[in-house]
């Protein structure tokens, strides 16, 4: 695959998260995907997509801005902005009803048009202050 479709792997995948689409994740992720996070590896399609659940869930209106999408070989690396408002639990947080924008990177490894693996990086500490639950410094 070139790196023009492996970027348009990743376009889909913000747009299907965006209109919170997780069946278009079938054709969007192998099966066998691994998901990386500083937290939690998850393996699996199907572990993946209950994890996005969960954040639709916490953020019913969540959306995914794409701020850089760069590609090179079978990597793609996307930096985001997420805009949510917190009216669901979210990892044992009670919804707060607070507006969120958290900042991430990502970095998906695509293999015949799917993406095999991803590693995350997500401003998890901003979150938690934006939510109330940890104390912003200053």
């Amino acid at each position: 695959m070139s790196t023009e479709e492996n970027k348009a792997n990743v376009r889909r995948a913000v747009e299907a998260s965006n209109q919170k689409n997780l069946a278009a994740f079938d054709a969007l992720c192998a099966s066998e995907i691994i998901f990386h996070h500083p937290s939690r590896t998850l393996q699996g399609l199907q572990a993946y997509k209950q994890y996005l659940s969960m954040l639709f869930t916490a953020f019913p209106d969540a959306h995914t801005t794409i701020d850089d999408l760069i590609a090179e070989g079978d990597r793609v690396v996307v930096r985001q902005t997420f805009h949510g408002t917190h009216q669901g639990e979210l990892i044992g947080i009670p919804p707060t009803g607070k507006q969120v924008s958290v900042t991430g990177i990502d970095i998906f490894r695509i293999a015949n048009g799917k993406a095999v693996e991803q590693w995350a990086n997500y401003d998890d500490l901003g979150l938690l202050q934006q939510l109330g639950v940890v104390p912003s410094m200053g």
